[in-house]
């Protein structure tokens, strides 16, 4: 295996929970240099979140790969000291404090700047540094109530629905990751290129994605109430029951694709039929459409179903459960479920690497590190303390 393409990059993460960390361990996957910091005695809060085994977090192993555990107390003097230390050497800090707090303390990105100005510094909060929500409390399934998604969710005679884990979370991690690879970039290819400050809010990552939203209340004055699939979009498309009581999702999301279906359902009549013969005709009719996919749906049994659709070329999947994917060949041969060594546990099996390098693919070059871990290799090799020092540090609680 070649070089890492992130190889040589060095990261101080300093954030908890999900969004700021998975940004983290994406950008450590492909060969960042992580080192995470957290509170002495405590840890990270995802550390005390479930499942659980044997007082083992599961999650732990999969969010903190390639990553270096230094415990550092932040509220004392002589740990912004050593996090200032640590911010003159590496690339990019990675924090979801709450907007102020680091100024708070004496280190915000003004001041570390002064120390290292080709700091990249990527900054998540609920809401963002500016505007008048700056300072509420930010977590991602209030975000994404925030956003206009969770309006969205569920079907129009109940409540609407938050999705049933961190999605806002994830996604934010993914910009997380663009952004902090962006800015490098920007520093290190432009002549006068310099460090700079990244702000990402959660509701923003989810906001983002919802162009036809701000498209359809500007220019129609339209409101998109609840719906389950793709309502609105196209049509043919949702969840469908087969004979054999199975559910599969299908959607016809251009008209070449409905007529790959309508050959594969033997009506083709429909091709030629004013109601549906194109996408806009077919919303208009949605139910009318949606209901003869239906009945013959519930004329096959599922893999008979995926078979036909499968040789006609139509957009159709199985709802898969964990147990399903578990199984499942198409995971198996692009390794999405991987096995890796735990301290206490053995064996675990963790998410694989996305996306797939051709040259420089990602790796797990060590497993998630208990609290503190690395406390001595780091402050000894990479800052330059003592045994003495470090044992003073461990004495005051500082680490």
């Amino acid at each position: 295996m070649g070089r890492l393409p992130l190889e040589g990059v060095k990261v101080l993460d300093v954030s908890t929970m999900i969004a700021a960390p998975f940004g983290a361990v994406l950008l450590g996957d492909f060969g960042a240099d992580i080192i995470k910091v957290e509170m002495p005695g405590k840890g990270d809060t995802l550390r005390s979140v479930g499942p659980f085994l044997d007082k083992e977090p599961l999650r732990w192993p999969g969010l903190s790969r390639n990553k270096k555990s230094l415990t550092l107390d932040l509220h004392k003097p002589e740990g912004i000291e050593i996090f200032k230390k640590l911010a003159a050497k590496v690339d990019i800090i990675i924090e979801n404090f709450r907007p102020g707090t680091l100024e708070k303390w004496g280190a915000g990105y003004e001041e570390l700047k002064k120390i290292n100005p080709n700091l990249v510094m990527v900054r998540v909060s609920g809401y963002g540094q500016t505007g008048p929500y700056r300072e509420k409390a930010g977590f991602g399934t209030p975000a994404t109530a925030f956003s206009g998604y969770t309006y969205l969710q569920g079907f129009p005679d109940r409540h609407p629905v938050s999705p049933s884990f961190s999605l806002t979370d994830y996604i934010t991690g993914i910009y997380v990751a663009f952004a902090a690879v962006t800015a490098v970039y920007y520093r290190d290819v432009n002549p006068e290129g310099s460090g700079q400050m990244v702000d990402i809010a959660l509701y923003e990552s989810v906001f983002r994605m919802m162009e036809f939203l701000i498209a359809e209340h500007d220019q129609l004055g339209k409101v998109r109430e609840r719906a389950p699939g793709l309502f609105g979009h196209s049509s043919p498309s949702g969840t469908f029951q087969t004979k054999d009581g199975q559910w599969v999702v299908l959607v016809t999301s251009t008209d070449s694709t409905f007529e790959r279906l309508a050959k594969a359902m033997d009506r083709e009549d429909m091709l030629s039929d004013p109601k549906f013969h194109i996408n806009a005709k077919r919303l208009e009719n949605n139910d009318e459409t949606n209901q003869i996919v239906a009945d013959w749906i519930l004329t096959m049994n599922r893999d008979e179903l995926l078979q036909r659709l499968d040789e006609y070329g139509v957009p159709v999947s199985p709802i898969l459960s964990i147990k399903d994917i578990f199984e499942n060949p198409q995971y198996k041969a692009r390794e999405n479920i991987i096995e890796v060594k735990h301290p206490r546990l053995g064996q675990i099996k963790v998410p694989g690497i996305v996306p797939k390098f051709e040259k420089t693919p990602g790796s797990i070059r060590h497993v998630a590190p208990d609290l503190g871990e690395h406390n001595n290799e780091i402050l000894s090799s990479f800052l330059g303390l003592n045994p003495k020092e470090i044992e003073e540090l461990r004495e005051n609680g500082v680490i």
